[in-house]
């Protein structure tokens, strides 16, 4: 089945990556705790002052350069 929209043709039959039916989902995310922060200067180099939060990406290998 096509529809004409906006002179276009669309195949509505056309098959969607997304499940005709979905479910609601349920997160579960954890209180923060708060323990020690970073110094100004520590939580610019960072990205934050939080050592909880400190995750550096390392890159493919995993490995600090």
């Amino acid at each position: 089945m096509a529809n004409n929209m906006n002179g276009q043709m669309c195949d509505l039959a056309q098959p969607t990556p997304l499940p005709a039916v979905t479910v609601p989902a349920m997160a579960y995310v954890p209180f923060q705790q708060f323990s020690t922060i970073y110094t100004p200067e520590q939580g610019l180099d960072n990205g934050t002052i939080f050592p909880e939060l400190n995750k550096p990406f390392y890159g493919r290998r995993g490995e600090p350069k």
